[in-house]
């Protein structure tokens, strides 16, 4: 049997001998088959994925075509790393160039012709109509074959306009050149009847341009998701079974590997270190700029770079389930999903097209009839301007183009919209729920201080705390451990260990009978703590947990642990406020530590033990006093709360389940992260209104200069050529604009 060549969207080459479909593993998107030949281009899923079309994302399809609805060129869903050109552009480009010569001939003979007295008039008629067949018949063809299809698919769109208009003027112009004598007297000039060749062919001509304009601005709005795709790494140092190391394909690692990250070199997915220490710059993920420190047990994530150190990690998560995969997913769903303020355009799109050919038959009909002579010459030209210059499009991608700018680039700063509506409701908020625990809090024990009672040093009692419970799995004893190694303390063997569920460890290290636990554990084996008990219950107020400590039957101290307040926390909060947004504390944590948090963060309004059925009633009781609500947590008891708030956030490093629930994800885990996806949400809401006041306004009034409405006043008629260059530019400055987005700083 022999073996079928595969082709990813990252570029990579695979080779298979089933039937069956295959994934990549890089990056999880379905692997499409590369034909051994192909006769054209435009059949070959060249991204490795579906196509879809920017102003109908419901329109798929597996090759590349146009869309049913407006006839605008599909793009892959996932765009390609590899530089291949796009096969409608490089039509196009090549239908503009090789036609332009005609054109610009039929041109200068309209305008030049007469007055030089080059050709009698009836054979010049001849001679445009000669040099225009070409740009017609095959420069203009696919318009033309968009605009039938727009017809039979009951679609009328910017292309249904086109057609009818260079459809009419050529018509037109060919019939006054062969039977000139069915026409009056009045459709003559200069010893012809009429023609309008060269409208016909500049408007051909300007379309493509304008087309040739348009996909290049449009491919630029792909940027930030070939950028996230860049980042994957290319190969990866596998560490074999029998200790020999080999530079690998990434797409060969697999589940369980064990992988060498040598210094200067990419995580190559994701997974956990299990020996070195090294500093890893995760900005490229995370938007943080300061890398951190990885060392043993600790998560790593694939295409973050490794600084400084040699690391040995065991692969966890690779093709779809890794991190930046799931980003990639993430920024693309968001792209193709549409805004609430797109349905507006969308109904106003729908009429539009049917009220403009209305419009152009009326200006024909008011011309002809009530017109200066020859005012059916005057009523033809100016019913094709109303169709060139109406541009259904340009309303179309009002919305679309601005989500697509925004969403890429907020990913590039750990910003994650899982559609456009959460870009759109963001800016409206103005109650803020939030949880404590990982969301304004680190989410995870973290030793702060020993307080001694004996003539053990705070060192050395950390030292043996830690020494003691490297045989334990608590989470407590996990925060005392990772201290002791921060501080680089030598940790020493323990003898007869056994953990006591409920209420401690204990254990022997040389000659030291050692028990670490709460007092109950110390009651049980009557060590007295009353010397000590007024500090820790002080402690307690502040949320810390207390485990105390004796040798030998006697208390020589205790250790404090708490669930640190985030650096970023307390800034998060001024900053909300200075914003207007109420905060609101909802933690299932006591009252007394959640009031002690608030406190410090400056946070008013506090619920302390609450359940999640009780963070879900507290934003609905928001809700009907009129509140816009946002809801940020990063727990399974959040996600209730977060699916019914306004706008769900979730923290990155939090839970899966909290995740899915909600409409914002902030990669770090930082809730300053809030403040950037509000910036963004204002700067995209308010590109999206300039946009959709733009295309309105623009088809507002030049449909009726179109029509002719200025002329009794001042004299001034549309020429279609110009019409044509107005719709194509029309477009082009609407995706301009969106495209203004990828320089706005969404930093907070």
């Amino acid at each position: 049997m022999s073996k079928k060549n595969f082709k990813s969207c990252c570029g990579s080459e695979h080779h298979s001998d089933n039937h069956e479909s295959i994934k990549d593993p890089v990056c999880g998107m379905d692997v499409q088959q590369l034909p051994h030949e192909s006769k054209s281009r435009n059949t070959v899923n060249t991204a490795g994925t579906l196509f879809t079309c920017p102003m109908h994302p419901e329109i798929q399809q597996d090759h590349q075509g146009s869309c049913p609805k407006c006839g605008m060129a599909l793009e892959p869903m996932l765009p390609s790393l590899t530089e291949e050109e796009n096969p409608e552009l490089a039509d196009f480009t090549k239908r503009f160039w090789w036609t332009l010569p005609f054109t610009v001939c039929v041109a200068i003979l309209a305008m030049f012709g007469h007055t030089l007295g080059w050709f009698e008039s009836k054979t010049q008629s001849w001679i445009e109509l000669i040099l225009s067949l070409p740009v017609i018949v095959w420069a203009g063809l696919p318009i033309f074959v968009r605009g039938l299809q727009s017809i039979k698919n009951l679609s009328p769109n910017m292309w249904t306009l086109i057609s009818l208009g260079t459809g009419a003027a050529f018509v037109y112009s060919i019939i006054a050149t062969t039977l000139p004598e069915i026409f009056p007297l009045s459709f003559m000039s200069m010893g012809r009847i009429n023609v309008y060749f060269e409208a016909a062919v500049v408007i051909i001509s300007l379309t493509l341009l304008g087309q040739i304009l348009e996909l290049k601005a449009r491919s630029k709005t792909s940027t930030a998701i070939k950028a996230l795709l860049k980042l994957y790494p290319k190969t990866a140092r596998r560490i074999n079974s029998d200790n020999t190391e080999e530079d690998i394909d990434i797409n060969l690692v697999h589940l369980g590997d064990t992988l060498r990250i040598r210094p200067g070199e990419k995580v190559p997915t994701d997974g956990v270190i299990i020996n070195g220490t090294s500093s890893i710059d995760e900005s490229m993920i995370t938007g943080e700029p300061i890398p951190e420190i990885k060392s043993k047990d600790d998560k790593v994530i694939g295409a973050t770079l490794n600084i400084n150190g040699s690391l040995i990690m065991r692969v966890e998560k690779i093709g779809s389930e890794t991190v930046l995969s799931q980003i990639i997913n993430m920024v693309v769903t968001a792209q193709r999903s549409k805004a609430p303020m797109q349905s507006l355009a969308d109904v106003i799109a729908g009429y539009f097209v049917v009220a403009v050919t209305a419009v152009a038959l009326v200006t024909l009909l008011v011309w002809g009839l009530w017109g200066p002579n020859p005012s059916w010459v005057y009523g033809i030209i100016n019913a094709v301007a109303v169709l060139i210059i109406a541009c259904p499009c340009a309303l179309g991608l009002a919305t679309p183009m601005s989500i697509m700018v925004a969403t890429g680039n907020a990913a590039t700063d750990g910003v994650l919209f899982r559609d456009a509506a959460a870009i759109e409701k963001l800016c409206k908020i103005n109650v803020l729920v939030l949880d404590k625990t990982g969301t304004l809090t680190e989410g995870k024990p973290s030793y702060d201080r020993a307080i001694s009672t004996s003539e053990y040093s705070e060192q050395e009692m950390l030292r043996l705390a830690a020494s003691l419970n490297q045989g334990s799995e608590h989470p407590l004893a996990d925060a005392i451990i990772r201290a002791a190694r921060e501080q680089e303390l030598n940790l020493e063997t323990v003898d007869n260990f056994e953990a006591i569920a409920g209420l401690g460890v204990q254990g022997t290290i040389p000659n030291q009978k050692i028990s670490l636990g709460n007092s109950t554990l110390m009651q049980q084996q009557g060590v007295n703590i009353g010397d000590i008990q007024s500090q820790a219950e002080t402690l307690r107020t502040t949320g810390a947990s207390i485990v105390f400590m004796a040798i030998n039957g006697s208390l020589i101290g205790l250790l404090s642990i708490s669930d640190r307040i985030k650096s970023s926390s307390k800034d998060a909060v001024n900053q909300l406020n200075s914003l207007g947004i109420k905060v609101i504390m909802a933690t299932g944590d006591g009252v007394a530590t959640a009031k002690f948090v608030g406190k410090i963060l400056g946070i008013e309004e506090i619920y302390g033990e609450v359940k999640p059925q009780d963070k879900l009633k507290l934003v609905e009781k928001l809700q009907s006093e009129g509140y816009f609500v946002a809801m940020a947590g990063d727990g399974i008891n959040d996600a209730p709360a977060l699916a019914k708030a306004d706008v769900g956030i979730a923290m990155g490093t939090g839970t899966d389940v909290a995740m899915n629930s909600a409409q914002i994800t902030l990669v770090k885990g930082d809730l300053r992260g809030i403040i950037a996806a509000r910036k963004i949400s204002v700067a995209s809401v308010a590109n999206m209104k300039q946009n959709l006041m733009f295309a309105l306004v623009y088809n507002g009034v030049g449909v009726p200069i179109a029509a002719g409405i200025l002329y009794p006043w001042t004299g001034w008629l549309l020429s279609p050529m110009l019409a044509a260059l107005a719709m194509s530019l029309s477009s082009v400055s609407v995706i301009s604009n969106a495209l203004r987005l990828r320089k706005r700083s969404v930093k907070p």
